[in-house]
């Protein structure tokens, strides 16, 4: 198991970790500062100024969750992680990464009001006391700590246990992390996907309103918006297991006799750490405002659902997704499904 101790700077993330290992036997302490100390000695400068935080590094994301779970090989676990992740799409990316190997995750927010986290982070940053709570090097904090925190509120006090370190001592906020702990608070209910070991096939399913507008989902284990559907079970027909899919996520039950129509078959090329495959997009039919009313969204899997225009897809989906519904969208209309390969139209050959 791992206790992310997330929360601004000045919050006391560290300095209750350390109490934290007197109160859970067995329990080790993991910073994955040392993974980003680690990549900004190794990593060429020229890459290093292409981001803004260590944490926008996809090598970083990927390598906090695989040390965690090399560490629970050698320890008996519980790890305590004190860093702060003020980005919805990268806790999801990281948390739903420990859940596809199986490692649960209780995620406490440990917060204080913004006066106290000025104050803190103010004297910190003025006599870098050895034992002076923050995510790296005073060099990289962002320009306002404090005002990404209180951004990311919204969000964090939906998936978090929170507990208030402003008046309290470093002991007392760890006997009551400790307290919710036992009491099963902050668990993470996001959905275990196990991580692909090669190519797959996965089929997609897109929605209409009656403005014409298509249908995305918000899935919690991974970043970016997506397309309802997911990966073809060995032996199962696509257009089955979009069925299936569609069914499971959003309680849309096709009917036996509504034709799925093949829009799209996009071969995604691997590029590390992922496998690729085959993705299709079949047409799902417009739902009616009754329809679309009665989703349903199980929440360790789905956040929230849309529909969009294709201009607001743009912003909403990574560039191979929204590829790939740029050409669903075209297909539709001309009644022809494409051909693509990384998301552009394979040319015709003679």
């Amino acid at each position: 198991m791992i206790v992310w101790l997330n929360g601004p700077c000045g919050a006391g993330k560290t300095s209750a970790a350390r109490e934290l290992l007197d109160l859970i036997p067995g329990s080790t302490l993991y910073d994955p500062e040392i993974v980003g100390q680690g990549l900004r000695s190794m990593l060429p400068d020229k890459r290093l100024a292409e981001v803004g935080d260590q944490q926008d590094l996809p090598s970083w994301r990927r390598l906090v969750v695989d040390t965690a779970a090399a560490l629970l090989m050698e320890t008996p676990g519980p790890l305590l992680v004190p860093l702060t992740l003020l980005r919805q799409e990268y806790r999801d990316e990281i948390f739903g990464a420990l859940a596809a190997r199986g490692i649960p995750v209780r995620h406490v927010l440990l917060h204080a009001d913004e006066t106290i986290l000025r104050t803190r982070v103010a004297q910190g940053r003025a006599d870098l006391a050895p034992d002076t709570d923050h995510d790296g090097p005073v060099g990289d904090w962002r320009p306002d700590p404090v005002g990404s925190y209180a951004s990311a509120l919204s969000w964090l006090t939906r998936d978090a246990h929170v507990i208030d370190t402003g008046s309290r001592t470093p002991r007392e906020v760890a006997e009551l992390v400790a307290a919710a702990l036992r009491d099963g608070s902050g668990s993470c209910g996001i959905v275990q996907t196990p991580e692909p070991t090669g190519a797959t096939l996965a089929a997609g399913v897109l929605f209409f309103d009656e403005r014409d507008r298509v249908l995305l989902v918000d899935p919690t284990y991974k970043p970016g918006w997506e397309f309802p559907g997911g990966i073809v079970e060995p032996g199962e027909p696509p257009s089955s297991a979009a069925v299936r899919e569609v069914a499971e996520e959003l309680g849309i039950v096709l009917a036996a006799g509504r034709p799925l129509r093949l829009l799209v078959l996009d071969w995604e090329p691997p590029r590390r750490p992922r496998f690729g495959g085959l993705r299709l997009l079949f047409d799902g039919g417009r739902l009616s405002a009754a329809e679309a009313d009665r989703l349903l969204l199980p929440a360790a899997e789905l956040r929230a659902c849309r529909f969009v225009t294709e201009q607001e897809a743009a912003t909403l989906l990574p560039p191979e997704r929204y590829a790939r519904l740029h050409w669903a969208l075209r297909a539709r209309t001309e009644g022809c499904p494409v051909n693509l390969e990384a998301g552009e139209p394979v040319p015709a050959r003679d």
